[in-house]
């Protein structure tokens, strides 16, 4: 995983990322120059070459706000950009088994149409009901989302659109992490699939910082062919980062029935 210094590392990403003026010179490295990016926001090139080398980790308001306009950052990019930039939390060495909130696979059970299963905070499935296991086998308790993502061949086949998927993936990763730079679990699990997975790798790279939202997703099915389902991000409350994944088919499909 990234080292300490992430809002630096963040800021370099995001540069490389950012579309160049329109000029003749030749550029040996992909999006701004420091300069250009000092420029754009406002602030001394000395002052970014602190923040890219970590020797300032913590600059203002209005910094952060004049370095998100010039990198061209989108909402969440600007949240995960803020967070990054935070005092750093207590450190906590603590790595708790995660419990599965109290009645929530009996909620799921009741769902008998509709495929739900709980994601904790790491990105393990904790509970599953019978049609999301049949949508998708690896939807079921003790699996983890992410390396099956990366790591579980079939999933390239299962989700049509692999490619989208396991790039909202590592946004969604890259969020937590920012969110909780102290969890010893969720770094493990990056650390292993930076290891493990070139595809996570690049993707990690770019330092995307997207949540889990609603969405339409793309499935292809062994047995029912490619369609797509609807998918609902649903919080749990009290239940310290759980969130309920259902999805509901388009008005006037009977795809879900003929998956049972």
């Amino acid at each position: 995983m990234d080292g300490t210094n992430r809002l630096g590392e963040y800021l370099k990403a995001r540069r490389a990322q950012v579309r160049p003026p329109a000029s003749t010179d030749r550029r040996r490295v992909p999006g701004l120059r420091r300069s250009e990016l000092a420029s754009a926001a406002g602030i001394s090139e000395q002052y970014l070459t602190r923040l890219e080398q970590g020797h300032d980790r913590h600059p203002s308001d209005q910094v952060l706000h004049a370095l998100a306009r010039a990198l061209e950052l989108d909402d969440d990019a600007r949240a995960h950009l803020r967070r990054l930039a935070a005092p750093p939390a207590s450190p906590s060495h603590v790595r708790p088994q995660e419990v599965l909130a109290e009645g929530a696979q009996e909620l799921l059970d009741a769902w008998s149409g509709i495929p739900a299963y709980v994601r904790g905070r790491h990105f393990d499935v904790l509970a599953a009901n019978a049609l999301a296991q049949a949508l998708v086998p690896t939807h079921r308790p003790g699996r983890n989302l992410v390396r099956d993502v990366f790591l579980a061949p079939q999933m390239r086949t299962f989700y049509a659109d692999w490619p989208t998927v396991a790039t909202s993936t590592v946004a969604a990763v890259r969020t937590a992490a920012g969110a909780s730079p102290n969890d010893e679990a969720l770094t493990a699990l990056i650390n292993d699939l930076l290891d493990q997975s070139d595809d996570f790798r690049a993707l990690w790279s770019r330092h995307d910082a997207q949540p889990t939202r609603d969405e339409r997703k793309l499935f292809h099915h062994p047995a029912l062919g490619t369609f797509h389902l609807y998918r609902h991000v649903l919080a749990i409350a009290d239940s310290n980062g759980q969130v309920i994944i259902a999805y509901r088919p388009p008005p006037g499909s009977d795809i879900l029935t003929r998956l049972t």
